[in-house]
C-alpha cells in the first residue's frame, strides 16, 4: 500500500466578512513560504515558532491595513532573542530574520524578548511613512498586536497565531468602526473562533475551516491571495551595497583573501566578488 503525503492547505490569505455583523476576518495558512524563511538558519525551535507567528501576523496586517507599499514589524528587547523582524508588501511577499544573542532557556516570548517593544512601520508608495510603537510586555505576539490596535486605532481586535517549525497560520477578527459601541457581534464571533485548534488551522482547507467555525453565520469570502517568501536580494544589489565601503578596505580584503564573500542575512545566498568586479 502506497503512502501519500498529506496535502496541507498552503500559502494563501483569505479575507471574509459576516452578514449581520460589522466585523471583518482573515485567515492565513503558510507552509512552503514559512519553511523557506527559516531554512538553513539553525534557529532554536522556540525562535522558529516566534518567526512563524510573526510571519502570519504580518500577512494578516498587510491585508488589514489596505495600502500599497511595504510593512515591517520588529520585536526588539534585552532578552536572548533580542531582535525579530518580518517585512512584507501588498503583494503578500514576505521575508524575515531573527537574532539570538544568548541561550534560550525559557521558551515563552516574554522571557525570550525581555524588556522591549514592538515597532510597526508602514512605508506606502503614496503618502507619508508611519511608525507605531507598543510595549512588548505581553504573553504572546498576538496579544502585543491586539494592544497595538486598541492603543492606536481604538478598534477591538483579536488574533490567533500558531507555528510549529513546519506550518504557520493565523486568524484575525476586527470590529469595524461602523459598529459603534456595540460589541455583541464581535464577542459572539470571538467565542466561536476560540474553538479552533492549532491542528485544524494547519490542516483544514479555508472554506471547510470557516464552515466548521461559522456554519450558523452567512460568511462572504473574498478571492484568496497567494503568500510567498521573497528575499529580494541579488548580485547587483549586493555590489551596490559594497559601493559604500571605502575602496582601500575592499582592496585589503581582496589582497588577503583573493575575493569578497557576502552572505544574504535573509536567504543565506552567497555572493562572491573578485577584483575585476570593482573595476
Amino acid at each position: 500500500m502506497t503512502e501519500h503525503a498529506i496535502d496541507y492547505p498552503t500559502d494563501q490569505l483569505i479575507r471574509y466578512t459576516f452578514a449581520g455583523h460589522d466585523v471583518r476576518g482573515e485567515l492565513v495558512q503558510l507552509t512552503s513560504s514559512y519553511q523557506s524563511l527559516i531554512r538553513g538558519h539553525q534557529y532554536p525551535p522556540a525562535v522558529q515558532q516566534a518567526l512563524g507567528e510573526m510571519m502570519a501576523a504580518v500577512s494578516l496586517l498587510t491585508a488589514t491595513l489596505k495600502f500599497e507599499g511595504h510593512i515591517a514589524v520588529q520585536l526588539q528587547g534585552n532578552g536572548p532573542l533580542n531582535f525579530i523582524a518580518v517585512n512584507g508588501n501588498h503583494h503578500q511577499q514576505l521575508r524575515g530574520i531573527a537574532r539570538v544573542r544568548g541561550e534560550i532557556t525559557a521558551t515563552d516570548i516574554r522571557s525570550m524578548i525581555g524588556k522591549g517593544e514592538l515597532v510597526i512601520t508602514l512605508d506606502p508608495e503614496q503618502g507619508e511613512r508611519y511608525q507605531g510603537v507598543t510595549s512588548a510586555d505581553a504573553d504572546s505576539i498576538a496579544q502585543m498586536l491586539e494592544n497595538y490596535f486598541m492603543q492606536s486605532e481604538q478598534l477591538a481586535t483579536k488574533l490567533w497565531l500558531h507555528a510549529d517549525g513546519e506550518h504557520a497560520a493565523g486568524m484575525f477578527l476586527q470590529r469595524m468602526p461602523a459598529s459603534g459601541q456595540d460589541m455583541t457581534g464581535f464577542d459572539h464571533l470571538t467565542t466561536l473562533t476560540e474553538t479552533i485548534t492549532e491542528q485544524e488551522l494547519y490542516t483544514l482547507p479555508a472554506e471547510q475551516l470557516l464552515h466548521r467555525l461559522y456554519h450558523e453565520e452567512t460568511v462572504h469570502l473574498y478571492p484568496p491571495q497567494p503568500v510567498s517568501f521573497v528575499c529580494g536580494c541579488s548580485r547587483e544589489r549586493t555590489l551596490e551595497a559594497l559601493a559604500s565601503v571605502p575602496v582601500e578596505e575592499l582592496r585589503e580584503i581582496l589582497h588577503a583573501d583573493g575575493e569578497i564573500v557576502m552572505t544574504c542575512d535573509y536567504c543565506l545566498t552567497e555572493y562572491r566578488f573578485a577584483e575585476e568586479d570593482f573595476s
